[in-house]
């Protein structure tokens, strides 16, 4: 069996109101999907501060209360990737401002559940919102 090399990742996951942001990815891993803005933890980074980096650069948005929610093993070798990664789902409260698309985000907006059934995910993006819109706290 092949040892393959496992990379930090963090995606986040921003709550406003009854809507979740999600931006589609322009790059592979989950091109052309749906998904929490995210990427590779740099070297010397905290998984927090690489998910505000991450929302920063893919969306120009900063946001508030981070939370860690769950962590998902990404098997790379679906989509011919030489390493898997260990991505940490962070939860994250709105904190103003509009999602403009930049760095591997081909669009970014906020998104309802309906609208989400709709729409093609990233693995378990319906499950984290569904968690996340449902609980009281997220939605202020």
């Amino acid at each position: 069996m092949e040892v393959r090399k496992i990379i930090p990742a963090v995606s986040v996951a921003v709550v406003r109101g009854g809507t979740v942001l999600l931006v589609k990815r322009a790059r592979a891993p989950s091109q052309g999907l749906y998904a929490y803005p995210g990427g590779k933890v740099e070297a010397g980074e905290m998984l927090a501060q690489a998910a505000a980096r991450e929302l920063l650069e893919e969306t120009g948005l900063a946001a508030t209360d981070y939370r860690p929610l769950r962590d998902i093993h990404i098997d790379g070798s679906g989509e011919n990737h030489a390493v898997d990664y260990l991505l940490t789902v962070f939860g994250a409260t709105y904190a103003g401002g509009e999602p403009v698309a930049a760095d591997d985000a081909e669009t970014a907006a906020f998104y309802t559940l309906a609208e989400m059934a709709k729409m093609p995910l990233a693995g378990d993006v319906f499950s984290v919102a569904e968690g996340l819109l449902g609980a009281g706290s997220w939605t202020r």
